[in-house]
């Protein structure tokens, strides 16, 4: 492939995009290319031999990252199964004790401090400022596949997706070096993109939901949209494909965002719209308030690294504790990435009181909050079960039911923190499976009405700035 096969890149994009997603110039469409402009400009680039070959490189990419990602994924459950089940009945005792997230915790800080002060790329990007920051490299790998393979099945509040990304786009990267041939930004940019494209579509429901992804966190308009879109598309349909069969072959659980069992569905009425509306907007505010508690806790962490780190990953511990203590219930439901309780809580959630399902948004949302600014892991799914925690507790009001109230919880939570409302809006209706059409133009306004009711609120509580950048080490 080389620079002749491709246009010269218009000007630069606008700065913090989401993480591997349109970081180098080239992805953004020109505003002053009319529309009429636009087509030959398309059929010019999707018609070379070098797109050709990066439709081929896409799918090519998408198989190993795919696999990757499988084993990746695999492996991670596994050690959390290991850590806060089969661990604690060899030892014993039923479930995960209410006191064993502090040495487990502990442990967490004592191997992610220094993984963030001494290894290339710290670990990963930090999750308070969500999926954002330029595609890791193959140099900072490591670091990021260490934490995630330590650090999150030990208990800390933070989701897989955004080191799934790091690994699709450094895999991707590294596909990209290996060939020794000079490659210009723009083409790069594109296969960091498809890398972790292929990567987060194995976990948040196949292609579509990850090239909407594409589509809405990049901004893109025009023929660019396009160029950028195909190649993710093709490489998340493969790796999808690779994924699933793996899945099948070897019998290992995946560990992604899925609901085996929902509440059964019913259509919204009058009454699921007058509550599910207010019920997004607390949903919004709780997840909200949690998220901007990271801020702080970056700013803390900023200097004597290492020390404050492992304070940190132990004042989780404690969050989680506290849950255990003041429920009865196991601090696994609080612990982790989240994705297991939320199953239980969708297909059972007749047997949760509300008075745990209030405690489990309180005490997650301190143990997420501190672990955005000071540990290393994705947003998006502790704040999914945060809201889908929240909002079932309020499906006991009058009118409002139980299959509308998950719907709208999903759909705020994640509208919040990815920044995404279609996306959000997507993902939960693929979440709630086949009767979902249903629930779609509630699930669509509450991840609207959270997406406006958080920016309004950050906006009233700290102007506009440049994102935090990663700790020093000290």
């Amino acid at each position: 492939m080389t620079p002749s096969d491709h246009p010269s890149p218009p000007p630069p994009p606008p700065p913090s995009p989401p993480q591997s997603i349109a970081t180098a110039p080239g992805l953004q469409a020109d505003p002053h290319v009319s529309p009429a402009d636009a087509e030959p400009v398309l059929r010019t680039i999707i018609l070379s031999r070098g797109y050709a070959r990066l439709m081929l490189l896409s799918v090519l990419i998408g198989v190993p990252v795919a696999a990757a990602c499988f084993f990746f994924v695999s492996f991670q459950h596994y050690l959390q199964r290991l850590l806060w089940e089969s661990l604690p009945q060899t030892l014993g005792f039923d479930r995960a004790p209410w006191w064993w997230p502090l040495p487990t915790l502990l442990l967490a800080g004592l191997i992610a401090a220094p993984i963030i002060t001494r290894m290339p790329g710290s670990g990963g990007h930090v999750p308070v400022n969500g999926l954002r920051g330029a595609p890791m490299g193959p140099r900072e790998l490591p670091g990021v596949v260490l934490s995630a393979l330590t650090v999150l099945p030990l208990g800390a509040a933070l989701g897989p997706e955004a080191p799934l990304m790091a690994l699709g786009s450094g895999l991707a990267l590294l596909w990209l070096h290996a060939a020794k041939r000079p490659v210009e930004p723009k083409i790069q940019a594109i296969v960091a993109t498809t890398g972790s494209t292929a990567a987060i579509s194995t976990i948040l429901g196949g292609p579509i939901v990850a090239a909407l992804m594409v589509v809405e966190a990049a901004g893109l308009a025009g023929p660019q949209l396009v160029v950028l879109l195909l190649p993710c598309l093709v490489a998340s349909a493969a790796g999808a494909v690779v994924f699933d069969g793996l899945g099948e072959w070897t019998g290992l659980p995946i560990g992604g965002l899925t609901l085996p069992q929902v509440p059964p569905d019913a259509t919204p009425d009058a009454g699921d719209f007058l509550w599910g509306i207010p019920v997004a907007v607390a949903v919004a505010l709780v997840v909200t308030v949690a998220h901007e508690f990271g801020r702080p806790v970056l700013s803390w962490t900023r200097r004597h690294t290492a020390r404050k780190t492992v304070l940190a990953a132990v004042a989780v511990g404690v969050c989680f504790t506290a849950y255990a203590l003041t429920t009865g219930r196991s601090p696994e439901e609080a612990a982790l990435s989240g994705q297991i309780t939320l199953g239980e809580l969708a297909g059972n959630y007749a047997s949760w009181p509300v008075g745990a399902l209030l405690a489990l948004v309180l005490f997650k949302g301190l143990a997420w909050g501190i672990c955005l600014g000071a540990l290393r892991g994705g947003p998006i799914f502790p704040a999914v079960l945060m809201g889908a925690a929240l909002a079932i507790a309020c499906s006991g009001l009058p009118g409002f039911g139980a299959a509308p109230a998950l719907g709208v919880g999903i759909a705020a939570a994640t509208a919040v923190v990815s920044g995404l409302p279609l996306t959000s809006a997507v993902l939960g209706s693929l979440l709630l499976g086949a009767d979902a059409h249903n629930q779609v133009p509630l699930i669509v306004i509450a991840s609207v009405v959270a997406f406006i009711t958080s920016r309004y609120a950050v906006s009233r509580r700290r102007p506009p700035g440049p994102v935090l950048a990663h700790p020093e080490s000290t």
